[in-house]
């Protein structure tokens, strides 16, 4: 039986972000949060101890928005000239970033009038200028695929958001695709969340009705192959550093997100955690409760899997393969990892044949 995770002086380090003024005070309460974390990890339940921590993620991304409209402020542009919602997408969207996640966020504002919208434009570019530099004085790498703020292809005003969402909806192809799904995800952190919650409805009405969009969907939920083998054997990394690991991130723990997240889309559900949208499934009847009650299961193991490998300090920043060296893959964790693959390989196989808009 894992002990109850008692988080240490959780309000203490709460309250020191809250008061921060300078993002490398940022950094350093993160850190300190860093090495607690890690210590608890080995013996607690992931769920309570992924709560914790991203209660800790979000409380710093806050702080660090709220400091930067303090600097653009002071650097002339004056106070923010319109509603606007600050959002995260993938982990930090459902709530299960890692220690070591990168940025994956967008800025949504409120529609400017048009003589305005020139001097919007420019304030919300400042902005997301000093958020991305405060996320990466706080240890957050950039996204690889540019999904941050300071691109402003994830900047710009609600109407124009709406505007992209409906033309990847009518061309429908893989990156469209991905975008919609990832959009699925999002969730408001900081300012205005009717903002984001406009797109979030966009998404769910159109599929709703259109529900031949969920057969485009499914193509991209079952992208990732699971490595577990015919009999039951973990497929290993073959080359590389890697060789002889197991790719935690992509095998394990993305396959139930994905697919998971397809039903949610499915059945309307509003909520972006994986943990609560198997409730919601569960308790709508979408799923059996036996079923459902297994992908809970995996899921905290996987997610428990994914904090345990290895992380880098790139440039002051922290980041991950997402692979579990062969040097770590104990008795218990192969154990583990294969429940979680199999898990995973049954939950593609049940998405898969709900064969969504095709006879």
């Amino acid at each position: 039986m894992p002990k109850k995770f008692i988080p240490c002086s959780m309000d203490r380090m709460l309250e020191r972000i809250n008061r921060a003024d300078r993002f490398e005070e940022l950094r350093r309460v993160r850190e300190e949060i860093h090495g607690k974390f890690l210590r608890d990890l080995p013996f607690v339940h992931s769920f309570e101890w992924n709560a914790q921590l991203n209660d800790i993620h979000d409380a710093l991304i806050r702080r660090i928005v709220a400091l930067s409209e303090k600097m653009v402020f002071n650097l002339g542009q004056g106070d923010v000239p319109l509603p606007y919602a600050f959002v995260l997408f993938g982990s930090g969207g459902r709530q299960e970033q890692t220690l070591w996640s990168d940025q994956d966020n967008g800025l949504i504002y409120a529609d400017p009038e048009k003589e305005d919208a020139e001097q919007a434009g420019a304030y919300f570019q400042a902005l997301a200028e000093c958020i991305e530099q405060g996320m990466a004085e706080a240890g957050y790498p950039p996204c690889e695929g540019m999904v941050i703020c300071s691109n402003p292809q994830w900047r710009k005003p609600v109407g124009q958001f709406l505007s992209m969402v409906r033309e990847w909806f009518d061309e429908p192809v893989w990156g469209h695709v991905r975008y919609l799904l990832m959009m699925a995800d999002m969730r408001c952190v900081y300012g205005h969340s009717v903002l984001a919650d406009r797109i979030k409805d966009e998404i769910l009405e159109y599929t709703a009705a259109h529900p031949e969009m969920l057969h485009h969907m499914l193509q991209n939920t079952l992208h990732h192959k699971i490595p577990l083998g015919v009999f039951g054997q973990l497929i290993k990394e073959r080359y590389g550093e890697d060789a002889g690991g197991v790719d935690i991130k992509y095998g394990a723990y993305l396959p139930i997100v994905n697919g998971v997240r397809l039903l949610s889309v499915e059945a309307g559900l509003r909520s972006t955690s994986t943990r609560e949208r198997i409730g919601q499934l569960i308790a709508g009847g979408q799923v059996e409760e036996e079923i459902g009650l297994d992908w809970l299961e995996a899921f905290a193991l996987a997610l428990k899997l994914r904090s345990e490998t290895p992380y880098q300090l790139k440039d002051g920043k922290y980041t991950t393969r997402g692979k579990m060296p062969a040097d770590r893959l104990t008795r218990e964790r192969i154990n583990q990892l294969k429940f979680c693959l199999r898990i995973g390989k049954d939950l593609q196989k049940y998405v898969g044949h709900k064969r969504w808009g095709t006879q």
